[in-house]
C-alpha cells in the first residue's frame, strides 16, 4: 500500500509516525495536526486516511505490540528484515551484507541510524590554531574533544548550533569537515609553493584545507562543472584569507583534461560518488540512491579518473578519493584503472596517515564503525612515465 502513495501523503504520514513513535509527542495532537495537514496539502479523502493510519498505529503502541520482523528464511527474506529493522533500503542491506557480513552490515547501519558527531577544523589561514578553536567552545561551553589524527580538528557532539550562532563559522575561524575528509588532504600532502590541481573541487572543503596547508605559497586550481557552487568556493575563499592560493576553473574535467596544456606534480580528484560512506549525517540519501546509481556513477568516475591523469606530470602524482565506502566505486576503480594505464603505479600512504586507516593495499580508508569518522576512500598513484 504504502508504495503505491503519493510522495506528499506518505511524507506526512512518515512525520506523524516518527512523532508518535520517535518523540513520544501526545497522539491526540500528532493525529490532529497531521489529518489538518494532509487535508489543506491534499484533499479531504487524504484527511480520513491520515486518520485512520495513525489512530492503528497508536492502538499498537498503547498495547506495546509493534510487529517486528524475524530474521528467518533465505538470504533476501532476511535483508528484507533487517532493512525494516534498521530503516535502509533492501538494496543496501544485501550489497553490505555480501561483502562485510551480517553482523558488520548491522553495526554499520546502527552508526548510520545514531547522531552523527561533527568536526570543526581550525583555520589556520586567519591565525587560529587548535587551542584558539578550543577557547572559544570553552567559553560558548560547547562539549568537544580535540582530534587523534589532526592538528587542527576539533570533534563536536552537540553544540554545533552554538558554534554557529557565535559568529565563528561566518567570521571564518573554522569550517566544519569531518576527519575523514582532513585524513584525505594528508594524502596529498600539500606542501607550501607546491600548484595543486582539485579535479571535481566544490564546494570545496577539501580545496579550502589544502590552500591553508600552502601557507600563502602555491596555489590550487579548483575545477567544477557547477558554476554556482564554484562562487560559493570562491567566496568562502576569500572568507578564509586564502583567496591569493585559490584558483577557480569553471569546466567540465572530460573537456578541459582534452584541451588544457596544465599539469601539476599533485593531482586530487575527489570523485563523485555513492557517498554511502556518509549516512549518518544524510539520512536523506539512503533512500535517494538507488542501486541503478552504482552502475553509473562507476562509469563516470573511470571517466573522470582517465581525464585527471592526463593532468600529471612525470613523476607526479594522482590521488583518486571518494566519501564511499564501497568497494566497487574505491579498490575496483583503482585496480580497473592500473590496466588502462599501467603507466601509474600505487604509492602507499603509510607515510600520510596513522596506520590504522592503511588498507593491506596501501590505500586510505575511513571505517565508520571502527573509526567514529564518516567512511572515506583514497590511494595515491604515481606516474612513473
Amino acid at each position: 500500500m504504502f508504495r503505491s502513495m503519493e510522495p506528499l501523503l506518505l511524507q506526512i504520514l512518515r512525520i506523524g509516525f516518527y512523532e508518535i513513535v520517535k518523540l513520544n509527542m501526545p497522539p491526540y495532537a500528532v493525529v490532529d495536526e497531521n489529518v489538518k495537514l494532509a487535508k489543506v496539502a491534499l484533499r479531504p479523502g487524504a484527511g480520513n486516511m491520515v486518520n485512520g493510519i495513525l489512530r492503528k498505529l497508536v492502538l499498537v503502541k498503547e498495547n506495546n505490540s509493534l510487529p517486528l520482523p524475524k530474521l528467518e528464511g533465505d538470504s533476501r527474506a532476511q535483508a528484507r528484515a533487517l532493512a525494516t529493522l534498521y530503516s535502509h533500503p533492501v538494496w543496501m542491506v544485501r550489497r553490505w551484507t555480501k561483502y562485510l557480513g551480517q553482523e558488520e552490515a548491522i553495526q554499520l547501519m546502527m552508526w548510520n541510524n545514531s547522531d552523527p558527531s561533527f568536526s570543526l577544523r581550525a583555520n589556520a589561514a586567519k591565525g587560529i590554531t587548535r587551542d584558539d578553536l578550543v577557547m572559544q567552545l570553552n567559553s560558548l561551553k560547547v562539549p568537544h574533544e580535540v582530534s587523534l589524527h589532526l592538528d587542527d580538528f576539533v570533534r563536536v557532539k552537540i553544540g554545533l548550533q552554538n558554534v554557529i550562532r557565535a559568529g565563528l563559522l561566518k567570521e571564518g575561524l573554522c569550517s566544519v569537515q569531518d576527519e575523514s575528509a582532513g585524513l584525505v588532504v594528508s594524502v596529498v600532502d600539500p606542501q607550501p609553493g607546491e600548484d595543486i590541481i582539485d579535479c571535481c573541487a566544490a564546494p570545496g572543503g577539501k580545496t579550502l584545507y589544502m590552500a591553508s596547508r600552502l601557507r600563502g605559497k602555491g596555489k590550487v586550481h579548483a575545477i567544477d562543472i557547477n558554476k554556482g557552487r564554484l562562487r560559493i568556493l570562491k567566496e568562502t575563499a576569500k572568507l578564509q584569507k586564502v583567496d591569493g592560493v585559490v584558483d577557480t576553473i569553471h569546466a567540465d574535467l572530460r573537456t578541459f583534461a582534452e584541451n588544457s596544456p596544465m599539469k601539476s606534480s599533485k593531482v586530487l580528484l575527489d570523485a563523485p560518488c555513492s557517498g554511502l560512506g556518509v549516512l549518518s549525517k544524510r539520512a536523506d540519501l539512503r533512500w535517494n540512491r538507488r542501486l541503478e546509481d552504482m552502475e553509473q556513477l562507476k562509469n563516470l568516475q573511470d571517466e573522470l579518473l582517465d581525464a585527471a591523469s592526463t593532468l600529471v606530470s612525470s613523476g607526479g602524482v594522482l590521488i583518486y578519493g571518494t566519501c564511499s565506502i564501497d568497494p566497487e566505486e574505491n579498490e575496483d576503480r583503482v585496480e580497473a584503472f592500473l590496466v588502462r594505464h599501467p603507466e601509474f603505479r600505487i604509492d602507499p600512504v603509510n607515510r600520510y596517515v596513522p596506520s590504522d586507516f592503511v588498507t593491506k593495499q596501501g590505500f586510505y580508508f575511513s571505517d565508520p564503525v571502527k573509526h567514529s569518522l564518516d567512511g572515506a576512500f583514497a590511494a595515491r598513484l604515481v606516474r612513473t612515465l
